[in-house]
Parts: C-alpha cells; structure tokens; sequence
C-alpha cells in the first residue's frame, strides 16, 4: 500500500491507527486513491452550520425541481436508492413521462464543485437508469439526465470557467429545457439554472447595522 501511494510505511501505520493529525492532505489522498476510495474533506462553521445550510439549500431546490417536473406532467419519486451488483447510491430525483416512457435522471446541487465530482455520478446513475425506473415499474424508452443548479453567481462562474465540459456534457440549456420537458422526444443531456427568489430561497436577510455611540459622560457633582 505504501508503495502503491508513494507514502512512507510508517504513514501508513498512523493513518491505520488513526494518527492522521500531523499527516498532510497530498498523502493522505494518494492513499485514498491507492485503494480505491475517495477522500472527503469537510469544513464545519460553529458545528454543523455549514452542513446544516447546505442540507437546507439542496432539500429545497429537490422540492423545486419536483413543482417543475409535475407542472410539465410527470411523474417523479426522490432519494430512489438502488444497488446493482455493489454500484450504490440513490438519484436525487426520478421523473417518469408514462405518454412517451421517458425516464428522466435528475442530479441536484445548490452547489457546483469538482466538475469530475458532479458528471461521473451522474453518468453511473443515467447507465443505471433504465433497471432503476424498471424496479418501479417504470420501463423507459429512453433515458436523459438534468443537472439542476441554484441560479447564482457562484454556481454561473464555476460552469462558464469550465464552459468546454459543461457544454459537451450538457448540450441542452435554456428555454429547450422546458420544450423537451413539455414534450419530451428521444434521449437528451441538460442542464437548468433554478432561481431562489421565487419562494424566497434560503439567503440570508441581511441585517441593518448597528449603531454604537460613546456613552455620555455623567455630569459633574459641583464641589
């Protein structure tokens, strides 16, 4: 193993036994990949603030994008977990268009970060797609997948700096998102930007500021 990651025996031992605290993220990641297994680093705000916002934004945009699935007439189901030959995970959300047998995969996320860390789920689950809706009884003609991002700043700058493997990944965009889900025709690959300020999303409101004067001096007892 420690040949395999290019780390030291001794690294190893710590990782084994827990002693990770002097240990660097270069190495530990390379022994990650060394057996096969990703390394998830996490950053927690007064607890689990972070996790909690994060929890929160995509929750709501999965409910999001159910209102705009069911307003286009399909069907859907969330959090569908599956298991095929040890591959497990769950899709986000599942639609099911039974006048064409469409079978649609949805990935959902309030935030875009590794864009390697974003497509190959989403490619697994879109493979798996067809015995996945079949265990529902949903026998799909074809398969497509949606990637469903909040509309932000944020989320716009990090696809348009990787604009080639979005573009390639996602072809679909815009307002021929909500034609094919109208009318939903053959297999496709889109993306949909879902802005927050319709059901007054999960920003903060920001706080008027507060004013601090110097207390006043008490007035001086004659004498």
């Amino acid at each position: 193993m420690a040949t395999a990651a290019n780390v030291s025996r001794s690294f190893v031992s710590d990782v084994e036994r827990g002693l990770i605290g002097h240990g660097d993220l270069p190495r530990l990641e390379r022994l990650c990949v060394a057996v096969g297994a990703d390394l998830d680093v996490r950053v927690r705000w007064r607890g689990e603030g972070v996790d909690r916002l994060l929890d929160e934004s995509h929750a709501d945009l999965v409910e999001r994008t159910v209102d705009l699935l069911k307003g286009f007439g399909w069907e859907t189901a969330i959090e569908v977990t599956f298991n095929e030959f040890g591959d497990r995970g769950s899709v986000d959300v599942l639609g099911w268009h039974g006048p064409t047998t469409s079978l649609l995969v949805v990935e959902v996320k309030s935030v875009v970060g590794d864009a390697q860390a974003t497509l190959m789920p989403l490619d697994r689950k879109t493979r798996l797609g067809a015995k996945i809706g079949g265990l529902r009884g949903w026998i799909p003609s074809s398969v497509s997948r949606l990637l469903v991002l909040w509309d932000g700043t944020t989320n716009r700058t990090r696809v348009e700096r990787l604009e080639s493997t979005f573009r390639t990944a996602f072809p679909i965009r815009g307002r021929a998102v909500g034609a094919w889900l109208r009318r939903p025709s053959g297999t496709v690959s889109a993306v949909v930007f879902l802005p927050d300020s319709a059901r007054g999303g999960i920003r903060r409101r920001a706080t008027g500021r507060l004013r601090v004067n110097r207390p006043l001096r008490p007035p001086r007892r004659p004498g």
